[in-house]
This record gives structure tokens, sequence and C-alpha cells, in this order.
């Protein structure tokens, strides 16, 4: 195959998954335009319509969407198989894309992290925000990272980090003109701060333990957030109540900027796991990498 038909195959993989010129664009690192004209040079050569263009999104046809599935797997293991290289460096090497949720990013990965990354210069790690249950083959993510109750069964995983719960919290002045929940229930007489999940479309129903029994809450308020970190700041601001990691207030409920609230009904969560495809074990830097974020207790 000529050089020229790989490269039209390479920039038609790039818009297919990303369903945006745009955004392709950027990612092999040519003009729109340019990119535009290399698709339709490859229809025509092709002799089939390969995507279909609106002014909103850009998604496969049938011819396209079987292309996509024929190809696409062949490319990813070349690619797999170039990074494996690395193995003959004396150190290894290699881009690492990885989905975590925001809580994940800053208070599991990145503290492992900004030790790990100076004793490997030519390892490069790329955190992609993602709360919801990306599929990270499909978006060809090299790992994900989700607690250890979602995880899917035909993965490989390592837990890189310990149990966790989530605390109710209130601001002091919000707390000043609403009386504290003494039980979950209470909440629903509340202003709360709901929390978006992407991958359910729905909110998150507030989960508290009674006796055993799993309590789920559907709260209310005029605030909805998909990034937790936002929630943190409209509570600090007494918005309303919101349902945080732990971690996360504990030094503001020590200043005495928040209250917390219901601690003996929030009940402790497997901890996050790194999960990954078996195909990734072949690479070094991969190998470096998921050793430095595993959790020892």
């Amino acid at each position: 195959m000529a050089r020229q038909n790989v490269n039209d195959l390479l920039a038609f993989l790039a818009v297919a998954r990303e369903r945006s010129f745009t955004r392709a664009a950027a990612k092999v690192g040519v003009s729109q335009s340019a990119l535009s004209h290399t698709i339709r040079q490859l229809e025509a050569r092709l002799g089939v319509r390969l995507l279909t263009r609106t002014t909103r999104a850009v998604s496969p046809t049938e011819a396209g969407q079987r292309l996509l599935e024929s190809i696409g797997p062949h490319f990813d293991e070349i690619e797999t198989q170039v990074e494996a290289l690395s193995a003959l460096r004396d150190k290894p090497a290699g881009t690492i894309r990885i989905a975590a949720a925001d809580y994940a990013i800053k208070h599991v990965l990145w503290p492992k992290l900004r030790n790990f990354l100076p004793q490997y210069p030519d390892i490069k790690v790329e955190l992609v925000l993602d709360n919801g249950l990306t599929d990270i083959v499909t978006e060809r993510y090299d790992a994900g990272v989700r607690m250890g109750e979602h995880l899917a069964k035909d993965m490989i995983s390592a837990r890189i980090g310990p149990d966790f719960c989530l605390a109710v919290v209130g601001a002091t002045s919000y707390f000043a003109d609403h009386p504290k929940p003494t039980h979950p229930k209470d909440l629903v007489g509340h202003t709360c701060i709901n929390f978006r999940l992407p991958s359910f479309g729905g909110l998150y129903a507030w989960e508290f333990e009674e006796n055993g029994r799993e309590i789920k809450i559907r709260v209310e308020g005029q605030l909805i957030f998909n990034n937790i970190f936002n929630a943190l700041d409209a509570t600090l601001d007494g918005f309303g109540l919101a349902y945080i990691p732990e971690e996360i207030i504990l030094p503001y409920v020590a200043d005495g900027r928040l209250v917390r609230v219901l601690q003996d009904w929030s009940p402790y969560w497997d901890g996050y796991h790194l999960y990954y495809p078996s195909r990734r074990q072949s690479s070094p830097a991969f190998v470096a990498l998921a050793d430095a974020l595993r959790h020892r207790a």
C-alpha cells in the first residue's frame, strides 16, 4: 500500500473517532481544510461515502463504520508494538492516556505522579477528566480509574487508593438559617447541591446505610454540577448541602468553614482502581506507572 493511502486512512480514523474535523485536525497536526480535502479524496478513490457531515456533527456512514471497525484495531496494534520497542531503551518511554474522575486525579493520581514523573522524563502522562463510565477501549485510553464496584469484568485492575466515604457538609452560614439534619430523610427539606453522572444522564441519589440497609435520597436544590470541586465552591459559599469525598472537606471542617452532618450514616466505598485491557502489559512505561500508582496500605 502506498504511503499516501496509509496517511489517508489514518486521517479517516482520526475524524471517525473524534466525530469532529476540528478535533481530528488538531490531533493529527494539519489544518481542518486540509483534512477535509484528504477525506474527500479518499472517498473519491474508494467510490463510497465514509462520513456523514452536518453543521453540528460528523459520523461514519455504514461503509465508514465497517472500515473503522476493520482497520482500526490493526493500526492500534501497530501503535502498541511500536511503543513496546521502548523496552530496548535505557529508560521506559511513551505517552500514557488515563481517564479519571476529578477527585481521583487530584487526590489519588497526582500525589503519586509528582514523585513518579521526575524519575521517568521520557514518559508522558495525559490525564483526561471523566466522571462517567467511559469505554476506554473505544475511546482509545490506555487505562481508566474507577471505584472497585464499577470495574468491568474483562479488565485487569490494581488498587491505587484506599477505601473512602462521602461526607454531607454545609457552610456555617447555611446552618445559621437551617437546622442540622439528624437522619438522611431530613435532607428532602434542605437545599442541596446535586451531581450529575454523565454515563447515566441522571442525578446522583445520595447513598447512605442504616443497619446494613442501603438508603437512597433524591435531593433538590438550585445547583447541579458534574465537577466535585465546583460543588465544593458552591457549598463554601452557602448555597446548600453537598455530598463530597471526606478527604476534600476535612481542611474546611477543621477551620470552621464547613460543618459535617450525618457522619454515622455514610458508608465506606471500595477505593479507586487502575484498570486496563491486557494488551497494555507489553509497555514498560505502563508497567512502571502502574507499579508507582499501586496502593500500599
